[in-house]
């Protein structure tokens, strides 16, 4: 290499060094000025989503047990009754036979009169009836209220077990009876608003510890589960309760396993 071939190269190899810092500089610049995709932001839930099945044919009991004096099938609905002749001395239930869910999403409508009293247990277990023992059908286990008045409707309830665990409004947290009051949802007053005179959606999210009473699209009330003898999984069953003459409907019975 002569020496004039020497200098070319070695100024071509400084004005490289010299352009690249200001090169890397400008695309950062570049990639920085130009514009970024937004995130996904959360939308809401058209209808179901997959992997919802019905748990109620429309037209009988099939699937299902209790007490035949309390539950029947009319103009498509579950019927719980309570006549004059009927009175109860302990709560009936009308028991899903599909399983023991653990994980899972609960979906029902429901329509109950002003002197209704009922629930939807989940995570429960069929007990001896003390009071009753004729009564096959009773049930120790988790419950979304339902009752006609709407004083406790969607709170966290457990049927022969801790009793109240979180009132509508209320995030809880049950390690033992009394729960402790977390946080707030909302103020009961305009909770109960979201409650229709007719027709309801009832909305059960359990997972793992975690448990969400949802009303009409609503968030009503939630706890996590802490206790030290939890029950994870159990039986789905519809309520009748001791109460006067009452009676409670259900429709649209849907389940998700998680």
């Amino acid at each position: 290499m002569d020496q004039r071939t020497g200098r070319r190269t070695f100024i071509a190899a400084a004005t490289t060094l010299t352009l690249f810092p200001r090169l890397a500089v400008a695309a950062q610049r570049s990639e920085a000025l130009a514009p970024k995709a937004m995130p996904l932001m959360p939308r809401p839930v058209d209808g179901d989503g997959p992997g919802f099945k019905s748990l109620f044919d429309g037209h009988t009991l099939a699937g299902w047990r209790g007490d035949p004096r309390y539950w029947r099938v009319e103009d498509n609905c579950i019927v719980g009754e309570v006549t004059p002749d009927t009175l109860l001395r302990s709560n009936t239930f009308l028991i899903w036979e599909g399983g023991k869910p653990e994980d899972f999403e609960l979906k029902a409508e429901y329509r109950i009169n002003p002197e209704g009293n009922s629930g939807v247990n989940y995570r429960s277990t069929v007990v001896k009836d003390e009071i009753t023992p004729t009564n096959r059908f009773a049930m120790s286990g988790l419950q979304f209220d339902i009752d006609g008045r709407n004083l406790f409707t969607a709170m966290v309830y457990e049927e022969r077990g801790r009793g109240f665990i979180a009132r509508r409004g209320q995030f809880a947290r049950t390690t033992s009876p009394p729960s402790q009051i977390i946080s707030s949802i909302g103020e009961p007053g305009p909770l109960k608003a979201a409650i229709k005179a007719e027709w309801n959606e009832a909305h059960i999210i359990a997972k793992g510890p975690a448990i969400y009473h949802l009303l009409n699209g609503q968030l009503m009330a939630a706890a996590m589960d802490e206790s030290a003898d939890p029950r994870r999984k159990g039986e789905i069953g519809m309520q009748a309760h001791v109460s006067p003459p009452m009676k409670v409907e259900f429709r649209n019975i849907r389940l998700k396993l998680l």
